[in-house]
């Protein structure tokens, strides 16, 4: 029996980081519900004691069910009739068993039947079914859409669909449209309040909409007549048992086959208002799509983890020229570049994780009770450093299990190219890593700020400060030369106040932070566990050093006017 949790020892460092004491204090509320509820923590190691049971339930499941049943799921694909779409029947398996396990609903509180689980454990679930089937993710984790209704949502509507989605309900986030993807400012289906029913209607088309006939949708949906921007649109929830919304088509695409991804039609669809009208955009999606994007951090990691492993796998067995292929320096360099960038791209997406459990706990305990002023500087603070992380995570790892599934059908040289090996899946499903919940373009959009503002030179600084084991000391040093060719860098790029000379050099400044900080990270790791995260520390910071190099010889040399080279010439 395969337990994708305990072959993966790395889990348990990330569970005992110094922080997550502090963030299952906050979550738990001093343990405030253990004489409510029989299954609620009663301290922190029956806390940390019940993350460790659940994981290896996830960890088992998917070992002996998702993960065997990824390739007929991505075969045979969802199907859609008279309006109404049907998973593949292993897709309904994995469902199936979770269900029976009651791992829905992971991240809501117990008053509504929920596991109360910080983000940490819950994305280390997220990660463990990745690396099964990422499209199955795709159905499992839109789950996460229920915080949005337990952040934003009256009473009545908590109590009307949470519980639901903690039996087993299944959830999508409906935002773009034919006409608006990136660009939500541009969404134009239309949500009509008639006041004689008391009930608003959507009508219009959604496109690309994961999970698209899911139980329970989150619409964003334009509220206010006569506008065109961000500031008319409004944040719905439409249940399915209404009826109103039919799948036009499930789009036939060329990765994440096992999760339909749908074009739907609302036709005088009944639904209910989110919170309040025209913080739709402004403010509800912004939360929604930081979380759907720690999401897709944890599917791009558990991706980067299968990748690596097939690869490593095929590298031990294949023998050519009388050896293993594993004893050729070109082919265990590629494999030891693989598992530093599975790493690190793990050890930020944990880092982000503990920042969003810290500013999400302080800020629902502001819901009940008024925070002293040390809480309101302490949520401040890793409300920033969340919002720093999750861009540079998303774009980051995503990248990197593009890279990792790229390299995984290197090493399988021409078997890798066939459907008889995973690798070949693997490739297909990471390509829409760097793409959905924002493009990794989008993502430098949103990281440079942090750039401009220092965020991420703070962020740094404070690593630096914390201590390692000796030998890493050489490791360290070449982050500090690193940290002062970016400070050179974004100087030089900040300095002539040019808006595009700045766009023209967002991505170089948001990666070359990202490596000086994920080499940190590592080397933190490195010294806690030097058995698990050793080598990959010493290799990544390494590999980083190479990046950051080609970005600053980049930099250096460029000048304004060098901008109009490339234009492309219409």
């Amino acid at each position: 029996m395969a337990n994708f949790y305990i072959d993966t020892p790395q889990f348990k460092h990330y569970l005992q980081h110094p922080l997550m004491k502090r963030i299952v204090e906050l979550r738990e509320r001093n343990y405030a519900d253990k004489d409510a509820y029989d299954y609620a923590p009663v301290n922190f190691e029956d806390a940390m004691d019940s993350y460790d049971k659940v994981l290896e339930v996830v960890g088992e499941i998917c070992g002996d069910i998702i993960d065997p049943n990824s390739e007929a799921a991505d075969q045979q694909g969802p199907t859609v009739a008279n309006g109404r779409v049907t998973y593949a029947v292993p897709t309904q398996e994995n469902l199936d068993a979770l269900n029976k396990a009651e791992l829905m609903g992971m991240g809501l509180p117990r008053r509504f039947g929920g596991l109360n689980f910080p983000m940490v454990p819950y994305m280390m679930s997220a990660d463990i079914v990745s690396r099964a089937d990422a499209s199955f993710q795709n159905i499992w984790m839109l789950q996460d859409c229920g915080e949005t209704i337990y952040e934003f949502a009256d009473e009545t509507l908590k109590m009307k669909y949470l519980p639901r989605i903690v039996k087993g309900e299944t959830m999508s986030m409906d935002l773009t449209e034919p006409d608006a993807g990136s660009d939500l400012q541009a969404v134009m289906l239309k949500a009509t309040y008639n006041e004689e029913e008391d009930q608003w209607y959507l009508n219009g088309v959604k496109r690309f909409i994961t999970n698209g006939d899911a139980d329970i949708h989150l619409v964003l949906a334009r509220s206010e007549d006569g506008t065109r921007d961000g500031r008319g649109l409004s944040m719905f929830v439409y249940d399915k048992k209404n009826g109103g919304v039919d799948v036009r088509r499930i789009e036939n695409k060329m990765g994440i086959k096992g999760a339909p991804t749908c074009e739907l039609v609302y036709k005088n669809a009944k639904a209910d208002l989110v919170g309040s009208r025209r913080l739709g955009l402004i403010k509800y999606v912004m939360s929604l799509m930081n979380g759907a994007r720690l999401g897709i951090m944890a599917q791009s990691v558990g991706l980067s983890e299968a990748a690596t492993r097939e690869a490593l796998s095929y590298a031990i067995d294949r023998r050519q020229f009388g050896k293993a292929i594993i004893e050729f320096a070109p082919v265990y360099e590629m494999l030891s570049n693989m598992r530093a960038k599975t790493d690190a791209s793990r050890t930020i997406l944990y880092e982000t994780c503990r920042f969003v459990d810290m500013y999400k706990a302080l800020e629902d305990i502001a819901r009940e009770r008024k925070l002293t002023p040390e809480e309101r500087d302490e949520m401040k603070y890793f409300s920033r450093l969340a919002d720093a992380f999750t861009p540079l995570g998303k774009g980051m790892t995503s990248e990197y299990a593009n890279q990792n599934a790229n390299d995984s059908i290197q090493v399988h040289g021409g078997s890798g190219y066939m459907k008889d090996y995973k690798c070949e899946r693997l490739y297909r499903d990471a390509r829409i890593m760097n793409v959905y919940e924002g493009t990794t373009q989008l993502q430098v959009v949103a990281a440079i700020r942090h750039v401009t503002t220092g965020t991420y030179l703070q962020r740094i600084k404070e690593y630096e400060a914390m201590p390692i084991a000796p030998e890493l000391e050489s490791f360290k040093a070449i982050l500090a030369k690193m940290k002062a060719q970016y400070v050179e860098m974004a100087e030089l790029v900040i300095a002539p106040k040019n808006d595009e000379y700045l766009d023209f050099h967002a991505r170089r400044l948001v990666e070359s932070a990202g490596h000086v900080i994920m080499g940190h990270l590592l080397l933190q790791d490195a010294t806690a566990v030097p058995e698990h995260f050793k080598q990959s520390a010493e290799v990544y910071v390494l590999y980083g050093q190479s990046e950051v190099a080609k970005h600053y010889n980049c930099i250096i040399n460029s000048r304004i006017e060098d901008l109009e080279k490339y234009k492309p010439q219409v």
